[in-house]
Order: structure tokens, then sequence, then C-alpha cells
């Protein structure tokens, strides 16, 4: 992923200030830029005037930043193609996960089975042999997919003898259905249990243990402030913690940073554009990333820290926020990348409760 200097931040501050105020055109900013950060500035002025209303403006920018991007990188252009498709509106089509086959159609994308091979892979290292039947809560669950192999991974490998529960968590009541069926099915005469809600609003209603609880490309539905609440409120009740994320700046970083604009523009880019290259028929990509990917990058964009709905952390934030929270009863078992690129990566991390450091 590349980054701006702390002058590049402030400078390309100045310009998007200059530019909200008068009518100023991308060609008066090619050579004030870094040649291979120019479509990357035009996308950002391009997303804050559309967000502010200056549609025309914005797709002008936009546009700019279409006629410079390299190969592998068309955030500008995928962004354009999803205005035209939406009259213009920087604003989400539908509600996220409101229907699951997006969310499905996406975990089939090659380079996210690959990841998640790499996921499980990585867990079934780092976890320990456990001597009893486990109880399991899935943070976020989806459609179940990811949880069924990782159990089925963990079993064959030998490391649990079996489940006396298995916890599903998600705000989408589609989801939570299909992930309790296909669950269930995998697993037959185990308990499976459901919460049709927000780890933020059932976080403080568990009270009994659990061995193991996974949270995959869903803690991040929260800014770092909450996450540590309700990593507060699990430490008791958990012995490992399995997590799934990409490291993207999406956090901390305010509405209409440069900083905020130059990771969405990578990460986000990369995803819908490893989206289109998966040979599928065109509705049901275009309908995975308008009804997916682009409701979290224009949550990002166009809504202020503690509205948005999506907040990835750099890896090194979310050691920060592990080590900070359930240290020191628990500490770092894996910290590995599942998929990378130069724009791009997926990593999974794994805290565990030490010996020393019993349920109290």
């Amino acid at each position: 992923m590349l980054f701006l200097s702390d002058r590049e931040k402030s400078v390309w501050t100045d310009y998007a200030k200059e530019i909200l105020q008068n009518e100023a055109i991308p060609e008066e900013y090619t050579d004030k830029i870094r040649s291979n950060l120019q479509s990357a500035f035009y996308y950002y002025i391009g997303t804050m005037l559309a967000s502010e209303g200056q549609q025309e403006r914005g797709e002008a920018w936009l546009h700019a930043g279409t006629l410079c991007e390299e190969e592998g990188l068309f955030s500008s252009t995928f962004l354009m193609g999803f205005l035209q498709r939406h009259h213009g509106k920087m604003n989400p089509p539908t509600v996220a996960f409101e229907d699951p086959r997006p969310y499905i159609h996406f975990s089939q994308v090659p380079f996210m089975v690959q990841a998640r091979k790499q996921v499980i892979q990585q867990f079934i290292h780092s976890l320990p042999v456990f001597t009893h039947p486990i109880r399991f809560m899935d943070i976020g669950c989806g459609d179940g997919g990811l949880t069924i192999s990782l159990l089925s991974s963990l079993s064959e490998s030998g490391k649990i003898p079996g489940f006396s529960e298995i916890l599903l968590i998600d705000s989408s009541p589609a989801m939570i259905a299909l992930a309790k069926e296909q669950v269930g099915t995998a697993f037959p005469g185990v308990r499976i249990t459901t919460e049709n809600a927000r780890i933020q609003d059932c976080s403080s209603s568990i009270a009994h243990q659990y061995d193991i609880a996974m949270s995959s490309l869903a803690y991040h539905h929260m800014p770092v402030e909450d996450k540590r609440v309700h990593l507060t409120r699990l430490k008791p009740w958990i012995d490992h913690f399995l997590l799934f994320e990409m490291d993207a700046n999406h956090d901390t970083p305010e509405l209409y940073s440069p900083e905020l604009a130059l990771s969405v523009y990578q990460s986000y880019g990369k995803f819908i554009d490893m989206i289109f290259a998966y040979d599928a028929p065109v509705d049901l990509v275009i309908d995975c990333v308008d009804s997916f990917i682009m409701i979290e990058l224009l949550s990002i964009l166009t809504k202020p820290r503690g509205v948005r709905t999506d907040y990835h952390m750099l890896r090194s934030e979310w050691n920060d926020l592990f080590k900070n929270t359930l240290g020191p009863e628990f500490t770092l078992r894996s910290d590995s990348t599942c998929y990378g690129d130069e724009y791009l990566a997926l990593f999974s991390m794994h805290y565990g409760r030490e010996p020393s450091h019993p349920h109290k």
C-alpha cells in the first residue's frame, strides 16, 4: 500500500480547499502531484466534489483520473461506471447484506478462495490441540461458509474432538438464516445458536465461556474505540480470538482526508478489479460490486467518522488494539498474510489466552 508523506497530506488538503472554492480543473494540478499518484489525487477531489453535491465537477475530475490509471487499479473508472448506473449519485443503492448473493459471489472470487484457504491453514497451525468438545463463536458469520471450512479442517487435523455449541452472530436476517441452515447441515446434532445482531448489540449478554471466537471481515464495522469496548466485554468469556481482515487505513482518518481517499482508492480498487476479472454472469458481477463493495466504499467516502459503517484498520493498529485490550492474559500466536500485492493485503491474526492467566 502506498502512503502520503506528512507534507503531501497537508498539500493535498490545501489543494482540496482551493478547488472547492473555485472552478479549478484537473489540468491545473498535473505538475503539482507525484506522477504515480495523479489518478489517486483526481479520485480524491472527484469523490469529494460529488459528495458535496457538485456532481458534474466531480465526474470531470474522476474522468481525468480514468485517463492516467495504471494497470490493475481502475478505481476512478469503476466509480464512474457506478455513477452512470445510479444517476450520478454517491448514494448506496440498497442495504448491505439484505441479499446474501453478492457476498456469496465475492467469497467465490479466486483470490478470496485462496485467501480463505490460507486463513484456515494458519489457524490450524496456531491453535492448540483441544481435549474437549469446543464452544465456537463466529462474529459476523455471513453465510457460514468459513465457519464450516475452518471447523471441518480443525476436526480433520485432530485439533478438536467435537463441538458442544456453535454460536453464529450476524446483523443480516438473511445471512443468519442461511448460516444456521448450512452450519446445521454440516454439523448435524451439534447445538447451533444464533444472534441476529451486531456484536455491539449483544457483547454484554454473552455470559458463558467459548474456546474460540472468530471474526472474518466483520469486526471492522465499528471505530477503534468501540472495538476496544466490545473486546473488553468478550475477554472474560473467550480463550482464543481469530481475526481475518483487510489491511487498510479507514478508521481514524476523518472524512475528506487525503489518507482516507488514498487507502480507499487502492484497497477497494483492487477488490473491484478482481471481482470483474472473475468469469461470471455480468449481472451477478455488477450486483456484487454495487450491492456489496460500493456500499462500503460510499459509506467511507461520504459519511463522517462515527456515522460510516466501515473502519478497516492497518495491521499494526490491530496488533496494538489486541495487545492493549487483551494483554497480558492473551499473547500473539500468529500474524500472517493471506493475500498481498502492491495495493491490497488481507491477513489473519490469532491471540490466545496464556495458561498462566486462566478464567477467573
